[in-house]
């Protein structure tokens, strides 16, 4: 293994900063849309963030950074997911994304609270999915990317996603929104 030199080091310090700071409300808003909760998204973006640090020479050198850095989001979080202290609830539900300007155009607060409620309860998998593909609008090639796996596994992730999607939401959904369900 080659040594690199204090302004190499210097160098790559600054890169990292530099990329993290520019990408930070893009990964915090992936990461809030994943985890429903300001502070495990956090916890997430930290990982990740430790990680990639740690990791920075071979991913700086990485063809797409920004996919590489996804990837290790989703794969943080469904790590995370895996623990037991994961499905552990200690607050609600923010009604924003930290950090992040309210977005024009969407639908209510009441309706985005149902469908962000039931979108906690689809899978971790299959929110990822979800998440990768309809609410950040990945193609279906890049989030296969992004998860390690086919095409054909995130188009049927998708599918069963959005089925328990369905089911999860039922008749909840406020009139104001009726005209979603039927898109």
């Amino acid at each position: 293994m080659t040594e690199i030199g204090p302004e190499d080091r210097i160098e790559a310090e600054r890169a990292y900063t530099e990329y993290v700071s520019a990408r930070l409300p893009t990964l915090r808003r992936i990461a809030h849309l994943l985890c429903k909760d300001p502070h495990r998204a956090d916890d997430v973006v930290q990982t990740t963030l430790t990680k990639l640090y740690v990791h920075w020479r071979r991913a700086s050198a990485a063809d797409d950074l920004d996919r590489y850095v996804h990837t290790m989001l989703v794969r943080c979080f469904l790590n995370e997911q895996r623990l037991a202290w994961a499905r552990v609830r200690l607050s609600g539900a923010p009604h924003e994304t930290p950090g992040l300007p309210p977005v024009e155009g969407v639908p209510d607060i009441e309706t985005r609270a149902v469908v962000h409620t039931a979108l906690s309860r689809v899978p971790a998998r299959q929110r990822a999915v979800l998440v990768l593909r309809y609410l950040c609008d990945l193609p279906v090639a890049e989030v296969a990317g992004i998860l390690g796996c086919s095409e054909g596994n995130v188009k049927s992730q998708s599918a069963r996603g959005l089925t328990r999607l369905r089911a999860q939401l039922g008749g909840q959904l406020p009139a104001s929104a009726a005209s979603m369900r039927e898109a």
